[in-house]
């Protein structure tokens, strides 16, 4: 039994950290216990034992701690969770019908969210520390904790069917962070699921990522394939990456509940004017100096320019546009293997049969690294040739 007056210092500072999470830019706060979610750590389990991380070791890696957040700091009491909206202006959909155009994940046109909601978390939890007397330590989703569990046991929203965090008041764009703290406070209701019969998160995706409801195959995702993914973009995937050079927004953006989310505001993260819709044959133009300047401060340059032009090699491919040609030439001599494989697969989609085979037969001759002398292989096939 709690001593007493634990209770209405409890509600106390309940009061006061939802003040300072909306004086710092939050749209939602809740609460929650470190061991809210005990089958959290099973499903990541079954997720790993599957290999559906793909290449991200570094989920196996942290497994004991990211399965339980108790583990992680055991003399965590309470976890606070927080979100804030980032709700874009208009459907960021549109974008996908202008193929000479690149799409870029509506949270990534912008400054690194990461660095954003940590130093927003850093000061609110300073501030919360300071009057409690507690202890506190801060993550963002680079820390070992499985934030959309404990967000959904705190009661921000539910896991939705894409297995990313559902709020009612808010849709499917949602930033979250965490401050884990010593203090007790009084823990919020879980919230229920609200998907019902819908399945429109699951039939919008391009790749068929989704094994089953509530199940992602990261393997399969665009967002996994353009950002974490290191090597090239495996041939079953290409054509349905479309014009989507950095994330995908498909079943995020389809999610009925979105239409109760606000855009969101000026002070949040708004879309760069120059990273809305840039055009496909500029970004072929990138060096790495341009690169690192164009993205500066944004989440794309954490990628690199290599992965980032094999990627959008990829969507020239799919954009039909022979004027992109020649951009693609210069790249398959490019320092990087992954980048002049790439451009194999692009200039054998957007060359004539004869053309294309004359390049491709001397770049193969000049050629070292075996990956893009497979790409070169594929492309002389017989099979993979255009007519002009």
């Amino acid at each position: 039994m709690k001593p007493a007056g634990i209770s209405h210092k409890a509600d106390r500072l309940r009061t006061f950290i939802e003040t300072e999470a909306e004086r710092a830019g939050f749209d939602v706060v809740a609460v929650t216990r470190p061991g809210a979610v005990p089958e959290s750590g099973e499903r990541l389990s079954e997720f790993l034992r599957k290999g559906r991380h793909g290449t991200m070791d570094w989920m196996a890696e942290t497994a004991e701690r990211r399965a339980a957040p108790e583990n992680l700091w055991p003399q965590a009491r309470s976890v606070i969770m927080l979100g804030m909206n980032y709700g874009p202006a208009g459907n960021p959909l549109d974008i996908l019908k202008k193929k000479d155009r690149a799409a870029i994940s509506v949270y990534a046109r912008n400054r690194d969210y990461h660095d954003v909601i940590k130093g927003r978390l850093k000061e609110l939890a300073g501030r919360f520390a300071a009057r409690s007397g507690a202890e506190v330590k801060v993550f963002v989703d680079t820390a070992p904790v499985m934030e959309k569990p404990l967000a959904a046991a705190a009661g921000l929203g539910w896991q939705g069917k894409h297995t990313n965090l559902v709020s009612r008041r808010l849709g499917s764009w949602l930033f979250l962070g965490s401050i884990f703290t010593t203090a007790e406070l009084t823990p919020d209701e879980a919230e229920t699921d609200h998907c019902g019969s819908c399945r429109a998160c699951l039939d919008i995706c391009p790749t068929d990522a989704f094994p089953a409801p509530y199940q992602l195959d990261a393997r399969r995702c665009i967002s996994y394939l353009t950002i974490e993914h290191k090597g090239p973009i495996p041939a079953e995937f290409r054509s349905e990456m479309g014009n989507r050079i950095y994330g995908c927004d498909d079943c995020l953006a389809v999610c009925p509940w979105n239409k109760f989310a606000e855009e969101a505001s000026e002070a949040k993260l708004k879309a760069r004017e120059d990273l809305k819709e840039p055009r496909i044959g500029d970004l072929l133009l990138l060096d790495d100096a341009a690169f690192r300047s164009l993205f500066s401060g944004s989440p794309v340059k954490r990628i690199g320019r290599d992965r980032f032009i094999r990627n959008v090699l990829i969507a020239a491919s799919n954009s039909g546009d022979r004027d992109l040609a020649p951009a693609c030439r210069r790249l398959a001599e490019d320092a990087s293997p992954l980048v002049r494989g790439a451009a194999a697969w692009a200039l054998s989609r957007l060359l004539p049969a004869a053309e294309l085979r004359k390049f491709a037969e001397r770049a193969r001759l000049l050629e070292r690294d075996a990956d893009v002398l497979e790409e070169w292989d594929a492309v002389l096939a017989p099979d993979a040739m255009i007519e002009a």
